[in-house]
């Protein structure tokens, strides 16, 4: 299996580089994998989609301003360093830019209250840092730290909430779980209303998601790993929804992961664990029967996530045909829901 399998075209026009003013109007395609059909709607018509006997399964991690920029002590060059992971103890991994100017025991400067120690410089730019600060971590990231936007969106975020799902809750993401920035708090208590039952759990976005696969062969691709909690009442409640037969919708690619992982013959449980799954075609999924997912780069894990569960021919033919209809591409884009 080649990574190329997984390419599509993309005009760059049709990468969305802000939110919608309103969240739930975005586009919507509605792809069968029985029935192979496609059908165009609205996000917020999703409710016509869900009732009494769906769960939906939404990743409650929040964002934090994980994208920092300083200067070397010594030189004052300038640095931008990306928090990827809490280690512990103040040691963080993270990607930084430019990784030649960063050395073993190199000093950032970030603020008056923030500095940076680096321990270690591996590859692919990440590095292991240890941070050296007055005050609170997050008050600090809130007061000078910028939303972690991907490299492909070049407009400025006016409100960094909209990087940020409703619902998020447990800070530790370096990423948005993108699929569930289409919700409102309305369209929430409307699919409630419904008879939906909605369970959180909750992995941090890092790396893993969104590394790109450099290697030609699929199979020889390393998930970086991502941390990820379910709490008893969810574990719980989603081995009581498994038991009554009630179909399991994830929202979103994270939240796959994390069912995924999580789930043994047993069921679920009560864990906080690492995870470095990587579905791709091939895969035989033990929880899930539907995804709310966006539309996902070219060649990317997410893209072979979303093909394990359909197949490739056809997750390519629902992209060729989005492109066609003119649907927002990537973070800030358009929505799918696979049934």
């Amino acid at each position: 299996m080649k990574t190329s399998d997984f390419d599509y075209y993309l005009p760059e026009e049709l990468i969305a580089q802000t939110p919608l003013k309103d969240r739930s109007s975005s586009r919507l395609m509605v792809l069968d994998r029985k029935t192979r059909a496609i059908k165009h709607e609205v996000f917020a018509n999703i409710i016509n989609y869900l009732g009494p006997n769906d769960v939906l399964v939404m990743n409650d991690t929040k964002v934090y301003p994980a994208r920092i920029f300083g200067y070397k002590e010594d030189t004052l060059a300038k640095m931008e360093v990306l928090l990827l992971k809490d280690l512990g103890e103040n040691v963080w991994e993270c990607l930084v830019k430019p990784q030649r100017r960063m050395h073993k025991n190199t000093v950032v400067v970030f603020s008056d209250k923030l500095k940076a120690l680096c321990l270690e410089v591996l590859e692919d730019g990440i590095c292991h840092i240890k941070l050296i600060y007055e005050g609170i971590l997050v008050e600090i990231l809130n007061e000078i730290g910028q939303m972690p936007l991907p490299p492909y969106i070049h407009e400025k975020l006016e409100d960094k909430d909209r990087y940020q799902t409703v619902y998020a809750k447990n800070i530790g993401s370096a990423a948005a779980p993108t699929a569930g920035l289409h919700f409102t708090n309305e369209l929430l208590e409307q699919i409630k209303a419904k008879g939906v039952e909605i369970i959180y759990v909750t992995l941090n976005v890092g790396l893993g998601t969104f590394r790109p696969v450099n290697v030609e062969d699929v199979t020889n691709h390393q998930m970086h790993s991502e941390a990820y909690h379910i709490t008893k009442d969810s574990a719980d409640r989603l081995n009581e929804a498994i038991r009554k037969g009630k179909r399991i919708i994830a929202v979103g690619t994270t939240s796959v992961r994390t069912l995924e992982s999580a789930y043994t013959k047993d069921g679920f449980k009560e864990e906080s664990k690492e995870t470095s799954i990587f579905i791709y075609p091939g895969y035989e999924f033990k929880v899930i029967k539907g995804l709310i997912t966006n539309f996902h780069l070219p060649k990317s894990t997410l893209i072979m996530l979303v093909s394990a569960f359909s197949d490739k021919e056809l997750i390519l033919k629902a992209y060729n045909e989005a492109v066609k209809e003119k649907y927002r591409f990537f973070s800030f884009g358009d929505a799918m829901f696979i049934i």
